[in-house]
């Protein structure tokens, strides 16, 4: 394994998660692999393979590009958003529509 390369995309996989407010076993449940695989992959000591790459990338909403250190700049004319937003958006993606819609009557009643 390309150590220099390891060490980049850890680096990039644990920034993005921190962005989103999310511990490492949120994100390796949402990327359906067990928490010390997740863990070795964001210390660079596991690559992923593109498949899961592409995953990652797609669970922490940032691009393939930035997790390999290709890109260094970050999303342009996004809306700040606070971290434990961020953290609601992505934990809502793992519902199904019957919690989604019990959500959005819980979110609608705090909003009053």
């Amino acid at each position: 394994m390309d150590e220099e390369l390891g060490a980049t995309f850890g680096k990039a996989v644990r920034e993005a998660r921190a962005r989103l407010g999310l511990t490492q076993v949120e994100v390796a449940a949402l990327l359906d692999m067990h928490p010390m695989v997740y863990s070795r992959m964001e210390r660079g000591k596991m690559l992923p393979r593109v498949s899961t790459l592409r995953k990652v990338a797609m669970v922490l909403r940032t691009s393939t590009d930035e997790l390999l250190g290709l890109a260094r700049e970050g999303r342009t004319g996004a809306k700040k958003q606070s971290s434990l937003q961020r953290r609601l958006m992505t934990l809502s993606e793992t519902l199904d529509d019957e919690k989604l819609k019990a959500l959005v009557v819980m979110a609608s009643a705090l909003s009053r």
